[in-house]
């Protein structure tokens, strides 16, 4: 088994794969000609967006991100953190935590997204050398 994809419930998922373009850089690999699904490559998970109407039709009750209390994040790793945020910011993210060095060797950031789910900005692990 393998893990595919995650799916975000959004109002407008077009606008949300615009978002993620301009902010992050990523590559639109499908939307549904109805509007109401969505999918960006990121490598070999893919990020996919579905529409609050769509889920509702379905019989799901979707829920908004609270901003102000996440149960999760998504995280998008890049060499220069700092850039990446400066991209993000352009595209109308929310910073909720400017770059900053992890004790454990990361330097990360925090955004929110057009939809308030919350994004992490990351440097890979800078895991420490065998001696």
């Amino acid at each position: 088994m393998i893990f595919r994809y995650t799916i975000l419930y959004v109002e407008q998922v077009a606008d949300t794969l615009a978002f993620y373009q301009q902010a992050l850089g990523l590559e639109n690999s499908f939307l549904h000609e109805s509007g109401d699904y969505g999918e960006l490559s990121t490598g070999e998970t893919k990020l996919a967006f579905s529409s609050h109407s769509l889920m509702q039709s379905l019989g799901k009750r979707p829920q908004h991100p609270n901003p102000e209390r996440p149960v999760f994040e998504i995280a998008f790793e890049t060499q220069d953190v700092a850039r990446a945020l400066e991209r993000a910011k352009q595209a109308g993210a929310k910073v909720v935590q400017d770059v900053r060095e992890e004790p454990w060797g990361q330097t990360t950031a925090y955004i929110l997204d057009i939809n308030g789910y919350l994004v992490e900005i990351c440097s890979p692990v800078q895991l420490p050398s065998p001696e």
